[in-house]
């Protein structure tokens, strides 16, 4: 799945292979994939919809942000996490990254047309219709806001749209640290005068921000709508699954998420335990992979073997 500009993909660890549980009786798993915790947003969204389908979420945060990287690295790392989380048995793959989508989805689709692969779009075509001054506020990312799927949808459904843009600097890095005070400062420079120029819908292009949702809408007021993609995509997700898995899902039990990371296992499990909303004694698989990278032979990190390390109580935030 490489291509004359990515680099080679990293065959798989001998751990990394399928394993029993990848999978279910409802059928194969899906994969999600993002630089951090923003796609858990994503998943948080689909286990609404979905709490029996099996699901595996990797966050690629020794490379966190992927907002400022140029596209060609960025498909070298979709490729390769896509390649992983294959081998992993996954069936779906959902690039719950809104920088990724513009970088690769297309690209991606183009490698292996026969694997469904979901991306996120920008909300342009709702926020059109909802808008009645025809003034949209973008919260995005650079490569988002630089991307050709964000010029498509809005000359697909949206070309006479005021679009008031920001790239966000540094809002991501704030809510990966979950730094609530510099997610306030931050915001507070964007929204405000976004709203004084008209915007009565505002978007959210990156995944991590429907996490700093109150404090937008609180920002924003209360005559300004803002719309979180999330839901829309993980019905979508859904929808790609084949008839006979979403027919099964309607019966099958809640489980829970796999989950990986490319940073700190023990504070990427902390943190996507709080946002998922688990309970603290509730089960979470949580290991350390770096498949964007080379696929480390061992770690140091705990819970850093070719065995997923189970998170079962990790200490607060």
């Amino acid at each position: 799945m490489t291509g004359p500009h990515s680099p080679p993909e990293p065959a798989p660890a001998a751990g990394d292979r399928p394993r029993a549980g990848t999978g279910s009786a409802t059928g194969p798993a899906v994969g999600l994939f993002d630089s951090g915790l923003g796609g858990l947003s994503v998943l948080r969204a689909l286990r609404a919809l979905a709490p029996g389908l099996p699901v595996h979420y990797h966050a690629d945060q020794a490379r966190v942000p992927w907002g400022p990287r140029p596209v060609i690295e960025l498909r070298g790392y979709c490729a390769a996490i896509s390649a992983a989380l294959q081998a992993q048995g996954c069936g779906t793959l959902v690039l719950a990254c809104n920088t990724a989508s513009a970088a690769a989805l297309h690209w991606l689709r183009a490698q292996q047309p026969g694997t469904p692969f979901v991306g996120m779009e920008p909300a342009i075509k709702p926020a059109a219709q909802r808008s009645r001054s025809g003034i949209v506020g973008l919260l995005a990312t650079p490569a988002t806001l630089a991307g050709e799927l964000l010029a498509q949808t809005r000359a697909r459904y949206a070309p006479e749209l005021q679009i008031l843009s920001d790239p966000c600097t540094g809002l991501v890095d704030a809510i990966e640290a979950r730094d609530e005070a510099a997610v306030a400062a931050l915001l507070a420079g964007i929204v405000p005068p976004m709203v004084r120029a008209g915007a009565d819908v505002l978007v959210l292009g990156c995944t991590h921000y429907p996490f700093a949702l109150d404090t937008i809408r609180a920002l924003a007021g209360p005559r300004v709508e803002v719309i979180d993609p999330a839901p829309a995509v993980a019905a979508q997700v859904l929808r790609v699954l084949p008839a006979t898995q979403r027919a099964a899902l309607a019966e099958a039990a809640p489980c829970a998420p796999r989950l990986s990371t490319s940073g700190d296992v023990t504070l990427f499990a902390t943190r996507a335990r709080a946002l998922l909303g688990l309970a603290p004694q509730a089960a979470l698989e949580v290991s350390a992979r770096d498949w964007a990278g080379q696929p480390p032979a061992s770690s140091a990190t705990p819970g850093a073997s070719s065995a997923p390390a189970r998170a079962a109580s990790p200490p607060p935030d």
